[in-house]
């Protein structure tokens, strides 16, 4: 899970060290190269036949959720030409509180009072961010309000399935999928071509590398490790993007995102770990 972390924590710096393509084109060519990637892969471990037996027999499960890894997918790339790294993966980082408040809604779980204190706390810190944000500029607070989008489509995600018996379904076409939706909604957007051949270079490094690869040993992981435990080991992508960006790219977080993220980091790690030790000592 540590290695996974590393590899989707480079997303930020690689696409600093684009030259000619920019926002929609980045999106298509990195969701494009990922679908490519993603075939090869599943063919190679599970076979053609079976992947267009999953999708088939995987109903509406499968598409929704690949609905809403296009979304994960274009809103990330998208407020990275908005915004700053760190700005966007603080704001990823509230994934699993966003889960978690949508889950006791949707379906009713009950939240101990140690996750209704870390919601507060990492509110507390988004909110920060963005009054400082509002009075510079504007981009940054769209760019955050873009990137907002991913974590609420993965809480959506998870939300569905766990409401659903179909949970228990293959899920990995479903990152196919939303990786060739999310190509096919930018295309349009995405034209007149601009990128480089050093840009295709690194976009087919983002898709292959930096998420078809870690998504699947993601998707294998869930079965081995517990939830709270990916979780929290997930937040190593904040700190290692962070450091990518500031060391390759030479954008170094304001005090406003270094107090901000903190205080959601906090959050969500005090918050995972109060969870793993009552689980424990229970």
């Amino acid at each position: 899970m540590i290695l996974v972390t590393f590899l989707w924590s480079i997303a930020g710096v690689v696409t600093r060290q684009l030259e000619a393509a920019r926002s929609f084109e980045v999106t298509f060519w990195r969701s494009a190269f990922n679908a490519l990637a993603l075939l090869a892969l599943l063919s190679w471990l599970r076979g053609p036949a079976q992947i267009v037996r999953a999708i088939r027999d995987g109903g509406r499960v499968v598409w929704f959720s690949g609905l809403c890894w296009a979304a994960m997918y274009t809103s990330f790339m998208v407020a990275l030409t908005l915004t700053t790294v760190a700005n966007v993966l603080v704001t990823m980082a509230l994934g699993p509180l966003i889960t978690a408040l949508l889950a006791r809604l949707a379906l009713g779980h009950r939240l101990p009072a140690r996750t209704w204190g870390a919601i507060g706390v990492a509110g507390a810190g988004i909110a920060w961010m963005y009054g400082q944000q509002l009075s510079g500029d504007t981009r940054h607070v769209l760019g955050t309000l873009v990137a907002l989008a991913v974590p609420v489509s993965a809480a959506v995600n998870w939300t569905i399935l766990q409401s659903r018996r179909e949970a228990s379904t293959d899920m990995l076409p479903a990152v196919l999928i939303g990786a060739t939706l999310s190509a096919l909604a930018t295309l349009p957007l995405a034209t007149p071509f601009q990128a480089s051949a050093h840009d295709l270079g690194l976009l087919a490094l983002l898709g292959s590398v930096q998420l078809a690869v870690p998504c699947l040993i993601a998707v294998a992981l869930s079965r081995v490790l517990p939830a709270a435990e990916m979780s929290l080991l997930g937040l190593l992508e904040v700190v290692f993007g962070v450091t990518w960006a500031w060391l390759g790219a030479g954008e170094s977080p304001d005090t406003a995102v270094l107090v901000g993220g903190l205080l959601v980091l906090a959050a969500l790690a005090g918050n995972e770990w109060l969870g793993m030790r009552r689980r424990v000592f229970a």
